[in-house]
């Protein structure tokens, strides 16, 4: 449905001097799948949307929405987007914002009430709708840009940073969210520096650093990784954990950082922890899986 192949952007100043953002980038987004995009600052992310989205076009490559220029596609079909700076006229209502996005994204008249309520009511916004678009917290603002992405039913939907600012609630009904918006003939592209609401949310993760295509990991396969550092959080029996994990980094509060080459090599630490009488309350990886393979990918050490 999204596909890139062999993108490559570069911006050109007045004076000359040349910045390549892309380059050679291609990946296929397809229909029914949640494609998760990370990397660092600067890393590409926002040129990759950007020319998704048609708002520019590739020095060199293809990039296809449905076979199709995404300008042509998006004028044709429509697309649900969400920005990573949620801006809206700061006066405006929240009822009135819908209204008027809901005006733009073709609601027919007979429908726009209706719609528009629904969005509200879809991201907990009704006891706001009345405020001013200047009264409302980051939060309550990023669900707006969420309730005006998701006017419509649109095939494609690119949201850019769409938890950020949310509070734990409403970071797991994003969760829901994502779940609800799953189709078999629906793509949906999430950008995010959250890894862990990545690894939740998407079927796989694009990495993007310095303008490349780093790794694509497969959510699914990184539970099966082993992770090389752990966090061991213990109630009594501390004395024992440098007796045991030799390179063990004190944390303070009764948590440890300990390194483990396999997991059989983990579970014979913690059972000679056990054996001394420590008692355990917790024993976790350092980084996620997916945590652990964006920092190799981007060429950052994980101890």
């Amino acid at each position: 449905m999204i596909e890139f192949r062999g993108a490559g952007k570069v911006y050109k100043s007045r004076l000359g001097k040349s910045v390549r953002a892309l380059q050679d980038f291609s990946l296929r987004a397809e229909r029914g799948e949640v494609l998760g995009i990370a990397g660092p600052n600067g890393a590409g992310k926002s040129t990759l949307i950007a020319i998704a989205l048609g708002y520019l076009t590739p020095s060199e490559g293809k990039v296809t929405l449905d076979g199709r220029s995404p300008r042509e596609f998006i004028e044709s079909n429509g697309i649900a987007y969400m920005s990573e700076l949620v801006s809206i006229p700061p006066k405006w209502s929240v009822e009135s914002a819908i209204t008027r996005y809901a005006l733009l994204a073709g609601i027919p008249s007979s429908r726009m009430s209706a719609r528009r309520d629904e969005s509200i009511e879809r991201l907990g916004l009704a006891e706001h709708r009345s405020k001013t678009i200047k009264q409302l917290s980051k939060g309550n603002l990023q669900r707006l840009g969420l309730a005006q992405a998701l006017l419509r039913d649109d095939a494609i939907v690119i949201l850019d940073e769409p938890t950020h600012g949310l509070d734990p609630v409403w970071t797991q009904r994003f969760r829901d969210l994502i779940h609800e918006l799953r189709t078999p003939d629906r793509t949906i592209l999430v950008a995010s520096h959250n890894l862990d609401e990545l690894e939740r949310v998407a079927d796989r993760v694009a990495i993007i650093d310095r303008g490349r295509l780093q790794r694509i990991v497969a959510t699914g396969e990184t539970s099966s990784r082993v992770a090389s550092s752990y966090h061991i959080s213990v109630l009594r029996g501390a004395e024992y954990i440098a007796e045991v994990f030799t390179d063990a980094r004190d944390l303070g509060n009764g948590a440890f950082e300990v390194g483990a080459s396999d997991v059989e090599s983990l579970n014979r630490a913690i059972g000679a922890l056990l054996e001394r009488g420590v008692l355990l309350t917790a024993v976790t990886p350092t980084y996620s899986s997916l945590e652990t393979q964006f920092r190799e990918a981007v060429g950052e050490v994980t101890r």
